[in-house]
């Protein structure tokens, strides 16, 4: 069986469908005509058109009479889109305009002058300075271009999600959590010094001290007001703040330190996470309370974690409890994107030692793939510091451990925004082919899934039989057309298909995994 498609550029799509069992089948693409738009060509089609056929476009404009200022605007637009289009983001290996962080362009190529916005993931991007000069430099080579205006801005906040979430945690990107599952190695330090090195890059940042036997927060930062407020009408939770950071803690409760047992320590936590206005965050730390059982595992559920950053310390019974919280985090589908080893070292008599032995962090990040270690020294003004209500990253901005926390920042906002990319682009459906393409996080395989094959796998109760595991979804109540309407991330391990008939299926991307493909690579041969 046959089935043509037409591409917008009068190129013609051909797909064979070899069904090998009923209702299966296999799709190869061929080419014929003079070129093969791709997806992201086609959806920018009706604003700048092709880099490739926006010439021969404007020549068959010109050729009818069309207007020359028009053709003009276009061809002007389009030198400034490929010249923009040299400039590659390191973190997505994709240039600028293909990633859409070009908004706004405007040319007036009579005047020479150009100006646009720069809108990119977060604005704590550490080369979003780069971004700016590079993009002033290429568009200026332009030769008929005199003038260039860059406004830099950043994607407005949004969850990576898209189930129904607490109305405070609607307009948070990033939730960045700061475990170590063992006491003592300094994870409060850590997590409070790296959301103020966030915030000092330009984030808008906040934290959550999730530790209610012990908490930490109300003794390293100062904040004027140290109580939390209540909204009586919307029956909330006002964030108290310190040098521009919210802050949330049990500490701030009132309550001091709780005596009570874990089911009630879980609904507390999840009431001061969940019902506090914490407005409009690109990052939001959670100081995790040290252990993997019901209370971490019920935050990890409840809250849409981006990431974990890992804490340590040299010793080998850090390393076996670390451990455990890593492969909680891995069970949960909450990529670990690095390891801080603390109290590694101290200098003295021009010697560096190793009090505490070497080798945990290392460990941790050779036994389970985590891609970035960071060493903390012993140095006694981080301890201070942490005691005295203002962070080392405050007090020494320019000191030893500050640069090692800007490190740090920089490697969370490039893991956390490759997250999000790789989650956002994970499953999408190609109209072109009648095709889902799913290209799993931290994969390199992609491959393609006929529509009705998605569907008929659902493994919900309404399609399955919880009791019996009997199959309630027959074959033949799924029509083969069958297309979705809708595709959206459902944190970091599964998408939301909405159907045309109003289902809403759940398909975790080892499920996807495991269903019959339609198409490995696509192969495009000359007709």
């Amino acid at each position: 069986m046959t089935q043509i498609f037409q591409a917008p550029s009068s190129s013609t799509l051909t797909f064979h469908q070899f069904t090998s069992q009923p209702k299966a089948g296999l799709y190869v693409a061929e080419k014929s005509g003079s070129c093969l738009l791709s997806q992201r060509h086609v959806r920018n089609l009706n604003v700048s058109y092709t880099y490739s056929n926006l010439s021969s476009f404007t020549a068959k404009v010109a050729s009818n009479g069309a207007c020359a200022s028009t053709v003009s605007g276009q061809t002007a637009e389009s030198e400034v889109l490929k010249a923009l289009s040299q400039i590659i983001d390191p973190d997505f290996g994709t240039d600028i305009v293909s990633c859409g962080f070009v908004k706004d362009l405007l040319v007036d190529e009579g005047l020479g002058e150009v100006s646009f916005r720069l809108e990119l993931t977060t604005p704590a991007c550490p080369i979003k300075d780069m971004f700016e000069q590079k993009a002033n430099e290429v568009v200026a080579a332009l030769p008929w271009v005199k003038k260039v205006n860059v406004t830099m801005s950043a994607q407005p906040a949004k969850p990576m999600y898209a189930g129904q979430l607490p109305a405070g945690l609607q307009t948070i990107s990033n939730i960045i959590a700061v475990s170590s599952c063992k006491g003592g190695v300094g994870k409060s330090t850590v997590a409070v010094n790296l959301a103020y090195t966030l915030a000092d890059m330009g984030a808008r940042v906040g934290i959550f001290d999730a530790d209610v036997y012990g908490p930490s927060l109300p003794t390293m930062v100062s904040p004027e007001n140290r109580i939390l407020e209540m909204n009586a009408e919307k029956r909330t939770i006002i964030p108290t703040e310190y040098m521009g950071v919210k802050l949330v803690s049990f500490g701030f409760a009132g309550q001091g330190r709780a005596i009570m047992r874990g089911p009630m320590v879980s609904g507390v936590i999840n009431q001061l996470l969940t019902t506090t206005e914490w407005g409009e965050l690109d990052y939001l730390v959670i100081d995790m309370p040290p252990g993997t059982g019901d209370i971490q595992l019920t935050l990890c559920q409840v809250v849409p974690l981006t990431a974990a950053v890992i804490v340590t310390t040299p010793q080998k019974l850090a390393f076996i409890d670390v451990a455990k919280g890593v492969r909680m985090f891995s069970k949960l589908k909450v990529p670990c994107v690095a390891v801080v080893e603390n109290m590694c070292h101290f200098d003295a008599d021009g010697k560096r030692y190793y009090p505490f032995g070497r080798g945990s962090g290392s460990q941790v990040v050779q036994q389970f793939g985590i891609p970035h270690l960071f060493d903390l020294p012993i140095q006694p003004t981080l301890s201070a510091s942490g005691d005295s209500g203002m962070p080392e990253v405050v007090a020494d901005p320019q000191g030893e451990v500050s640069r090692t926390f800007q490190e740090l920042g920089v490697c969370v906002v490039q893991q956390c925004a490759k997250i999000r990319q790789q989650v956002s682009t994970a499953v999408s459906y190609d109209r072109s082919i009648k095709a889902i393409k799913v290209k799993v996080p931290d994969s390199d395989e992609e491959f393609y899934l006929h529509p009705a094959t998605v569907r008929r796998n659902d493994r919900s109760a309404q399609s399955v039989d919880e009791w019996t595991g009997e199959q309630k979804l027959q074959y033949s109540d799924i029509l083969d057309d069958i297309e979705p309407e809708e595709i959206r991330p459902l944190g970091n391990y599964a998408v939301e298909i909405t159907w045309p008939d109003g289902f809403n299926q759940i398909a975790p991307y080892d499920q996807l995994q495991m269903m019959e493909r339609l198409v490995e690579v696509p192969q495009l041969t000359p007709a």
